[in-house]
């Protein structure tokens, strides 16, 4: 960092010369793991350009219709792009899905039938899930309560128990579930890797179960996706890393077309399945936000990244480790109190470009199961792929940081949280 960059953020943004230098030093720490991401970043951005260019997307397709949205030429192209980009038969890519969990809960209630099983394997899944499959709260609509079992197999040692796996999966077993990030959990992302093993010992099993990764997070983390390793159908949420910041809502799924189409008839009906449903006008930015992407992703990673060295130098265990190979944009911090929680998350709104003024506090937030406090100055409210950091209010009290639209941003959301610790006298520099 230049001598007058050093000067503007000591006098406009009240930072410590000690925060910059500690910054600094761990960005020179891990030059070498900045390129191996902007490698794959070349590779994916090239993919997507591929697949723009397959698909003829021109200016007629950020139009958009009335009514009913049948024949929207804007809709259908998108779908077309993810298709191509994940490597799949079909995708049903649109702003009706409002977040990542309804993208998963449309993907497992469109595919499973009562008397079916659902398996996780990766243990207990994302919050937000457990009413989704009826571990928690009642009289909703749940999996269960149409007659739908659930099962889950606990990771060994942070990775795949691929023997419980096979194990696990009995004639009644219709659809494997796989958590690709890491959500409220102690450990990495499940890589590519990984996902190739587990669809390899499922099939084994039973040729004909249908494999479900969940993708939130991890999109353009690898030059392959889940679908490339074998995974039948795949889900996530556009203001996620797919929407490259400029998707206004949405989620997508991509794979087989008898499963794409299954799940499209849960969206609106059978008989109209993914023949309707306007995109409002968000065409351009769903097609701009997805050709944006893997840049973006890398910005958001790269600043993961410096995250997880800056508190490893300060004495903090991280997750993952700045070395490790990651699979999705999230870096966490296990901070050891409330008070070191809030004091970060504070500090991350205080870097963003929208609502810095604001205060977040940890609140009784819908589908999570103890208080969270969550920090986002988006322009796209809730966007997670945008500078944030999250946590539920539990011990051994771990931050969750993510996001970045740049990286020079997701840099600064680092800086902040640190002074900001500094400031109430939670660390010593």
């Amino acid at each position: 960092m230049k001598a007058d960059t050093f000067a503007f953020l000591k006098q406009e943004f009240g930072i410590d010369e000690k925060v910059l230098k500690i910054v600094e030093e761990a960005e020179n720490d891990i030059e070498q793991g900045f390129k191996e991401t902007d490698d794959i970043t070349v590779h994916n951005q090239y993919k997507v350009l591929k697949a723009f260019q397959k698909n003829r997307i021109s200016d007629m397709h950020f139009g958009w219709n009335t009514g009913y949205g049948y024949d929207d030429a804007g809709r259908n192209a998108i779908e077309r792009v993810y298709a191509d980009i994940f490597g799949c038969e079909a995708a049903l890519v649109r702003t009706q899905i409002v977040n990542g969990t309804h993208a998963l809960s449309l993907t497992l209630s469109g595919i499973l039938r009562p008397g079916d099983e659902a398996i996780y394997i990766s243990g207990r899944p994302y919050d937000t899930l457990e009413e989704v499959i009826g571990i928690r709260g009642e009289g909703m609509g749940s999996l269960m309560e149409f007659g739908i079992t659930y099962n889950q197999v606990e990771l060994k040692d942070n990775k795949p128990d691929i023997e419980g796996i096979k194990n696990a999966i009995t004639d009644r077993t219709r659809m494997v579930c796989l958590q690709r990030a890491t959500g409220y959990a102690w450990r990495n992302a499940l890589t590519i890797d990984d996902i190739r093993e587990c669809v390899k010992a499922a099939k084994s099993v039973k040729n004909d179960v249908i494999f479900m990764v969940d993708n939130c997070y991890g999109e353009f983390l690898d030059i392959l996706e889940p679908t490339d390793v074998g995974a039948d159908v795949m889900a996530g949420s556009l203001i996620k890393n797919p929407g490259g910041g400029l998707a206004l809502s949405g989620g997508y799924v991509v794979g087989k077309r008898e499963l794409i189409d299954k799940i499209a008839y849960r969206l609106t009906c059978p008989g109209i399945g993914g023949e309707c449903g306007l995109t409002f006008g968000q065409s351009r930015a769903m097609l701009q936000g997805i050709f944006m992407a893997p840049k973006i992703v890398n910005g958001a990673i790269k600043g993961a990244m410096l995250c997880g060295r800056v508190y490893e130098k300060l004495g903090f265990d991280v997750c993952p480790r700045p070395e490790d190979k990651r699979s999705d944009i999230i870096q966490s911090v296990k901070l050891g109190s409330k008070d070191a929680v809030v004091a970060f998350c504070q500090g991350i709104q205080k870097a963003a470009p929208i609502d810095a003024h604001v205060t977040p506090e940890p609140w009784d937030m819908p589908g999570y199961e103890d208080e969270v406090i969550m920090a986002a100055g988006a322009f796209v409210q809730g966007s997670s792929i945008e500078l944030s950091a999250d946590a539920p209010i539990r011990e051994p009290y771990i931050v969750y940081f993510q996001g970045g639209l740049t990286y020079e941003h997701s840099k600064f959301g680092v800086i902040k949280s640190l002074q900001e610790l500094k400031d109430r006298g939670l660390i010593s520099l």
